[in-house]
């Protein structure tokens, strides 16, 4: 018995479905990163994203008219978005982001199209959403690469325009995110098609989940195609397809709504009994039946990779601005609540990885900027992304607290913390994302040697055994390497690499290097040993997993710092950048630490510790100087904070505008009020028992002048509106008659 027929006893089969999400998509970064030498220098060759005049130009007029618009609090009360939104929406092509100009599109870049989702984001979930699926997965993308020629010609200009509204339906009743087990089908056969008799399908379905289903005029449809007749000539079972289907054609049902967690967007259902379509109805035609899935996961970047994480991105810069203006405003005990430690931990917290979210969303626009489809990097954003917007999210609503729960158009945080838990279930469930994705496709896609290797395994080729043999020296060549390297390494950290020309940065680097060469290791120990069983044992591949991507948050970080920052930036952004790649390397050193604690086999544990020189923790932590330096400079009205919020637009009195005015007059203020509080200390008049009699009382000692009485007089009255929340009455009618900001005489 050959060793090859050994190993296909151990081995499991890969599934259809599975086989074909492993041959789409592109092999990025993330590769380097699995085989334990991160390319620092393909990292910093990548161009830096920025937006074109005609991007720049769409984000001033109609995203900024868009905001203008909107009132987020008016459209929960309802049921439906406005008609006028909708219609604007159409109107200026915000469902053409991806569609190229050629045929009436927008043609814009994924880093804009991140720009923009976010953007409207921060300003309307709702809204956002509505917007970003038709420029995600779906019909238009699903055309634009794999549609005919007749197909495009007619479909794309349409979805441009506006004319028609698209949504795509995948997920089943009782598939969920298993793609392979939907029971939808179609049996070929013939049947008439306007009068004629031409070959087509009959097709049943039942889907759910399906956003802008209620409003949709076309309908993207994957089902499998059944052809038990023989009509095709070939064999019966041919796989997942995609059909564009007009909403008008009969039996085609489109109507029934969810209510995802009362978020407006239109989210519902489709069914269909035995409806007949032809063959012209698949997108890219006959030839594409079976080819859905492959189809669908190629085009999983714009959803993985930009819409989400762009909600990720949106909510934490939300939170962020919102919490450091909150507490620079807010006073406890005669003291701004941003000096209180307990505070600047979560505000510290909040800032590092609101940074952290910007980086990782600019890089992984970038990368798909250059035409990459990078599966696994697109599932580290997606996951990361969504899971650290709700995290910094939950401490935004700590900060804010009573301010934070009340509903009302003051309140930046309700929606998104209602809608944020819609961002994490989509695109499968973060524990798949997490759990058999990451890890799971990038075992398979980053080593070197390992697919070809399982090919060949279950192969029936006379040469397979030699061509087997061939690969399994080359592993065994590939894994001794790993070894070696992680144990130099591990015996002398000194010696990792680190090229980069700034002094911070390359001890991040070193320990990049470092646990990136720890990770090649236990991967490998992992097949060796685990073999087939590596699949089931969820927990250990998804904390490899977070390896792999803790990595790439840090050398996201790195990036950004070295190439999106001036010099002069980077004195302001030295605290966010630090805090940031400490936490990820930290997040990425815990994460080995318990793959090791868990690995079911002591003595290979035992190996792989000393292998890697592996005992306890070495990561430089967030300590508490560097919380007490990054609360500060997050409080500060500095560039840097302008540049990493720049996702949230303020318009005129919502509740973003009311917390900046506040808070933006509290920073003009502050040499007076030091010289308040510098006279009240010296006793040289009394408190009052508001803050505004307090400065009467300073005006007439004669502290403070006329004009400055003024000043922060104006500065009170804000801060007050700033801390008051919405008030309904009796019937819960909004109170809309709040004092306004006239400054009294």
């Amino acid at each position: 018995m050959s060793i090859r027929t050994q190993f296909r006893k151990i081995l499991p089969t890969i599934s259809t479905t599975e086989q074909e999400a492993l041959d789409a998509g592109d092999v990025w970064l993330e590769g380097s990163i699995y085989q334990g030498v991160p390319d620092f220098a393909a990292l910093r060759e990548i161009p830096v994203a920025t937006l074109s005049n005609d991007e720049q130009a769409f984000l001033d007029g109609p995203v900024a008219t868009l905001l203008d618009m909107v009132d987020d609090f008016e459209i929960q009360q309802n049921k439906h978005l406005p008609d006028n939104i909708l219609n604007f929406l159409k109107e200026n092509k915000f469902f053409s982001l991806i569609i190229p100009k050629s045929f009436g599109g927008l043609e814009f870049s994924p880093y804009a199209n991140s720009t923009i989702v976010a953007t409207i984001a921060a300003k309307s979930s709702a809204v956002a959403v509505t917007v970003m699926v038709p420029n995600s997965l779906g019909p238009g993308e699903l055309l634009m690469h794999y549609g005919t020629s007749e197909q495009q010609d007619y479909w794309l200009p349409r979805l441009a325009n506006g004319r028609e509204i698209p949504c795509f339906a995948l997920t089943s009743p009782e598939a969920g995110s298993d793609a392979g087990s939907i029971p939808d089908i179609g049996i070929v056969t013939m049947g008439e098609y306007q009068g004629e008799q031409v070959l087509g399908m009959n097709v049943t379905w039942d889907k759910r989940y399906i956003t802008l289903s209620s409003i949709a005029t076309v309908l993207g449809l994957a089902f499998k195609v059944e052809d038990p007749n023989g009509l095709l000539g070939g064999k019966e079972d041919l796989g997942i397809t995609c059909a564009l289907i007009p909403r008008s054609h009969q039996g085609v049902q489109l109507g029934n709504r969810h209510d995802p967690m009362g978020i407006r967007f239109y989210n519902g259902t489709t069914r269909g009994e035995n409806v007949f379509i032809p063959m012209d109805f698949i997108i890219g035609g006959q030839k594409n039946i079976g080819r859905g899935w492959s189809m669908l996961v190629a085009c999983l970047g714009a959803g993985r990779g930009i819409s989400l994480p762009a909600l990720g991105a949106s909510v934490s810069q939300a939170s962020f601005k919102s919490s450091a203006e909150y507490a620079a405003v807010r006073e406890q005990f005669g003291l701004s609540i941003g000096k209180f430690e307990g505070i600047q931990e979560k505000l510290a917290d909040i800032a590092g990885k609101t940074y952290l979210q910007e980086a990782m969303r600019v890089l992984t626009t970038e990368g798909l900027g250059l035409g990459l489809k990078p599966s696994v990097v697109t599932a580290i954003a997606k996951y990361h992304m969504t899971e650290l917007g709700r995290n910094i999210l939950e401490s935004a609503m700590d900060i804010q607290a009573g301010k934070a729960i009340q509903c009302g158009p003051q309140n930046t945080l309700a929606s998104a913390y209602v809608a944020q838990p819609i961002a994490i279930t989509v695109e499968g469930a973060n524990i798949l994302t997490r759990n058999l994705m990451i890890f799971g496709q990038g075992v398979m896609r980053c080593h070197p040697h390992l697919q070809s290797m399982v090919e060949t395994i279950h192969s029936n080729d006379k040469g397979a055994d030699k061509k087997f043999n061939s690969i399994l020296s080359k592993t065994i060549g590939y894994s001794v390497g790993n070894s070696l390297r992680g144990f130099k390494l591990g015996l002398l950290p000194f010696t990792a690499a680190a090229s980069s020309n700034l002094a911070e940065v390359k001890p991040y680097e070193q320990s990049v290097n470092k646990l990136a060469s720890k990770l090649a290791v236990y991967a490998d120990f992992s097949l060796l040993v685990l073999g087939g069983k590596l699949k089931q044992a969820e927990m250990l591949s998804a904390r490899l997993g977070d390896v792999m991507s803790y990595l790439y948050a840090a050398m996201a970080s790195i990036r950004y710092y070295e190439k999106k920052l001036s010099a002069e930036q980077r004195k302001e952004a030295a605290p966010y950048f630090h805090y940031a790649t400490r936490w990820s390397l930290c997040q990425a050193e815990k994460a080995l630490l318990e793959f090791l604690d868990n690995f079911p086999s002591s003595a290979t544990r035992k190996f792989m510790r000393l292998i890697t020189v592996t005992y306890s923790a070495k990561m430089p932590k967030v300590n508490d100087d560097l919380v007490r330096e990054l609360a500060k400079q997050a409080q500060l009205n500095t560039e840097f904070k302008k540049n990493l919020t720049h996702l949230i637009k303020p318009v005129a009195g919502d509740g973003n505008d009311i917390n900046e005015q506040a808070y933006l007059a509290k920073m003009a203020c502050l040499p007076l009020l030091a010289k308040v509080k510098k006279a009240l200390r010296a006793r040289t008049f009394k408190a009052g028992v508001k803050f505004s009699l307090t400065l009467d009382a300073a005006l007439e000692a004669k502290v403070i002048t006329g004009d400055e009485h003024k000043q922060l007089q104006d500065y009170n009255l804000k801060r007050e509106r700033a801390i008051r929340v919405d008030e309904f009455d009796f019937d819960m009618n909004l109170i809309s008659d709040k004092p306004d900001l006239k400054i009294a005489n």
